[in-house]
């Protein structure tokens, strides 16, 4: 029983990495208009919006939202946003419950998933306000 339900656990993940990496035309067609919760290890670990033009918001749902775009590197998609210029590089494959994101740095183990797909704007607070 053990068994059989270990092997359950890991068909999604042996699924998604047996999928070949999205290009950037396929990761824009699924991605743009959308708002997309991602997970990790069982939490929601943040939130982006894709708008035309390949730009991009993220939020890791503090309501500190950073602007950014995403462009294609090999089978990479990668971000940059306005607070951090160093490429965030992963590779995106398609599974039977949406995207899961590989991380292509350090630590190379963060493997993001698509948690729910929701047609709404997310919560952005504006500049902090000093007194």
């Amino acid at each position: 029983m053990l068994r059989t339900l270990a092997i359950l656990f890991l068909l999604p993940a042996y699924s998604a990495s047996a999928q070949s990496a999205l290009s950037g035309a396929e990761f824009d067609d699924y991605t743009q208009g959308k708002t997309l919760f991602y997970g990790f290890d069982g939490q929601v670990y943040g939130v982006e919006r894709y708008l035309p033009n390949r730009r991009v918001i993220w939020s890791f749902l503090d309501g500190d939202c950073k602007e950014g775009v995403w462009y294609e590197q090999g089978d990479q998609i990668c971000f940059i946003y306005e607070d951090r210029l160093d490429p965030q590089c992963w590779v995106f494959r398609q599974s039977g419950t949406g995207l899961v994101a590989q991380f292509e740095g350090d630590p190379e183990d963060t493997e993001l998933y698509e948690a729910e797909d929701i047609d709404q704007e997310m919560i952005c607070y504006g500049p902090d306000v000093g007194v």
